[in-house]
């Protein structure tokens, strides 16, 4: 059986024709531009990465040349749009998982702060999809119903009114416990229950789609995009940890079957649900990971993302400049929406790949302090890091997670793990595997990265970046 596979994320849509080795028969991608609006906002059109989904799509079936059997679709989990439920017509433009205007939502719900995370596992932040929404009817529209974006691209396509639990589980209206919508937390936002699509499995039969031509194809697999890539990682067993590198940085660890609460500031999630049966997480974001390295193109750092490597080799070492990538603000374990990104050890000296290699060690720190708090969290040492994703490519940043983590790092031969991950679900979903293990298949590695550097000196440079960070902080 072939799986379309569709992964529609911030800054493109990928789409992968996987065969029944989970071989890629043919690939397309289509970007998706976002919009700045403001000092805080980011926005993307609708109908754009619709477009981008069914052009993806098509561009992956031509390559193969060969059928696709069954569709699975992974989103970018906290973005959201209000939408006519009658003709699908978007109503707003999709507020994007990086907007931070809902900032002064979170501020008068502070006093429900602790309560709401207790029930959903959540931090109150603006990263989340439900103080978008809030912020979404406040200032934009009353009319339609308000969602994350796969809601309305499964009805755009021809499912139901429905989310996956993996997504529902990342908008802070899911009580994580009871798996159901929560009334507590709906009213505190001013979200009607009944408004919100019904919550189904990460895999089954979730409706039909002629949006790719030839006969109905069934949509079978849906998810949230990190969790996706959790799972195509193989991170099955509680303590397995995965990071994708893309836009931001998203480290995710494999909690068990009984949901988690973090003590050091990470989120709790679902990872997927089967057969009604939730696995769990614990998850936490670099906001800007990609993105502070297209920042350094639009600076003239770099002429192309792809230099980072280049440049950085220009120097054998930072010269003691420290980036903190907080260009967007912080995410876990901080959860400090006004941080700002910063350089500090500047000195007239300091050159291009100085700048550059910062930068590539400044993100790195930032996953290794999130996995400093998921081991708190678990108690035991993560034995490794399985990585994913288009900055994968960065053998600087790459041997630098390594050196910060003091443990091998393996890097996914495919940076398309999210694609891999919806198949995963898509196949099971359509009843060609007997288990979820057989339906991910082996991983393949394209490398192991080994720590180059002794402990104590990676123990010096993530002090460092902390006094940094406390900085940034403020």
């Amino acid at each position: 059986m072939n799986i379309l596979a569709i992964d529609q994320g911030t800054s493109a849509t990928k789409a992968l024709l996987i065969g029944p080795g989970n071989e890629i028969l043919g690939s397309g991608e289509t970007p998706v531009r976002t919009r700045t609006v403001g000092a805080d906002g980011v926005e993307t059109d609708p109908e754009e990465l619709f477009a981008s989904v069914i052009t993806a799509g098509h561009q992956a079936l031509a390559s193969a040349g060969a059928p696709a059997h069954a569709v699975g679709l992974a989103n970018q989990g906290e973005t959201v749009l209000a939408w006519d439920r009658s003709s699908g017509t978007p109503l707003t433009p999709a507020i994007v998982w990086q907007d931070r205007r809902s900032a002064t939502v979170c501020q008068r719900l502070a006093n429900q702060a602790g309560e709401l995370t207790a029930i959903t596992g959540l931090p109150l932040d603006p990263y989340f999809a439900a103080p978008k929404m809030t912020w979404l009817r406040e200032h934009m529209t009353t009319e339609g119903v308000v969602t994350t974006t796969d809601t309305w691209l499964l009805h755009r396509l021809g499912a139901g009114y429905i989310t996956d639990a993996a997504t529902a589980s990342r908008t802070m209206l899911l009580d994580l416990d009871a798996a159901g919508w929560s009334e507590v937390a709906c009213k505190a936002f001013g979200v009607e229950p009944e408004s919100l699509p019904a919550i189904t499995d990460c895999a089954g039969f979730a409706g039909e789609t002629t949006a790719f031509g030839g006969a109905p194809l069934p949509i079978t697999g849906i998810a949230v995009d990190q969790q996706a890539a959790l799972l195509a990682q193989r991170c099955l067993a509680a303590g397995d940890a995965k990071c994708t590198y893309g836009t931001g940085a998203f480290l995710l660890v494999t909690s068990g079957d009984r949901p988690a609460r973090s003590a050091s500031g990470l989120s709790a999630s679902v990872a997927w649900r089967l057969g009604g049966h939730p696995v769990y997480c614990l998850d936490g974001q670099v906001y800007t990971a990609g993105s502070a390295v297209r920042w350094l193109c639009d600076i003239g750092v770099l002429g192309r993302p792809d230099e980072l490597d280049a440049v950085g080799r220009t120097v054998p070492g930072s010269g003691g400049v420290i980036f903190v990538p907080a260009l967007a603000g912080l995410g876990a374990p901080h959860w400090a929406p006004d941080a700002r990104g910063l350089f500090t050890g500047l000195r007239l000296g300091t050159e291009r790949g100085h700048l550059a290699r910062a930068v590539a060690e400044g993100i790195a720190a930032s996953v290794a302090v999130l996995v400093d708090a998921a081991v708190a969290d678990i108690g035991v040492p993560l034995a490794s890091l399985r990585v994913d994703g288009g900055l994968t490519r960065s053998a600087l940043l790459m041997q630098a997670q390594a050196d910060l983590l003091q443990l091998p790092v393996h890097i996914s031969r495919t940076p398309d793990a999210t694609a891999l991950g919806i198949a995963a679900l898509a196949r099971l979903g359509a009843g060609d595997a007997a288990s979820l293990a057989e339906a991910v298949g082996p991983a393949e590695l394209e490398a192991t990265l080994v720590p180059s550097i002794t402990a104590d000196l990676a123990n010096e440079r993530t002090v460092a970046f902390r006094s940094a960070l406390e900085l940034s902080v403020g």
